[in-house]
């Protein structure tokens, strides 16, 4: 198992390894120890960062935030107000990247949303963790002029999740559209929500 880990800090080496061990062995295999095991620390390690299953949950929503970002660059998206085209590029872009250099990372958020549905103190820190992709989107779509912001980021976020879990875990998970294809389906939505 290869963990990367962008921090130097053991909580970030923690989250990291509990991440690749959701993408390669689903939630069952998330254990403290097997935590300790991948990530080449010595027994209890993972214990000292995160006492209860809870808190390595917890840590393993947080980091994945924080890498899901990185992938998806919000900082990279164009100003909305300069036209349809740039816009349906950047969001492009950002769903690609996820489907080539994320695909693990997507498995991990897939693992980490279903036992938010059977754990209410996980789904309400994996919510406030979602919220904050959720409020740039529509502040985006907002500066584009879209008449129902939140319902259109709901489309939005629903169209490509929809995308990703298909090509990542699902029947078309052999086959990933390029960029020009995810372009002009982006293109398409945002030119209906938009009505242009």
């Amino acid at each position: 198992m290869s963990v990367r880990t962008t921090g130097p800090s053991r909580a970030d080496l923690v989250a990291d390894t509990a991440l690749a061990l959701l993408a390669e062995r689903g939630m069952r295999g998330l254990t403290h120890r097997a935590v300790d095991e991948a990530a080449g620390l010595p027994p209890g390690s993972t214990s000292n960062v995160a006492r209860t299953r809870q808190a390595l949950l917890e840590l393993a929503v947080r980091r994945h935030a924080e890498r899901e970002a990185r992938i998806l660059a919000p900082a990279e998206l164009p100003d909305p107000a300069g036209g349809l085209d740039p816009l349906a590029d950047g969001l492009a872009r950002a769903v690609h990247r996820s489907l080539t250099q994320g695909r693990a990372l997507l498995i991990a958020r897939y693992e980490l949303a279903l036992e938010a549905t059977r754990r209410p103190e996980l789904r309400a820190y994996y919510d406030r963790a979602g919220a904050v992709f959720k409020e740039r989107l529509g502040a985006m779509l907002r500066a584009a002029g879209s008449p129902a912001p939140d319902r259109h980021v709901l489309s939005l976020v629903a169209w490509a999740d929809g995308l990703m879990f298909t090509c990542a875990a699902g029947s078309f998970s052999t086959q990933v559209p390029d960029l020009a294809e995810i372009r002009a389906d982006v293109r398409e939505l945002l030119a209906g929500m938009l009505g242009r």
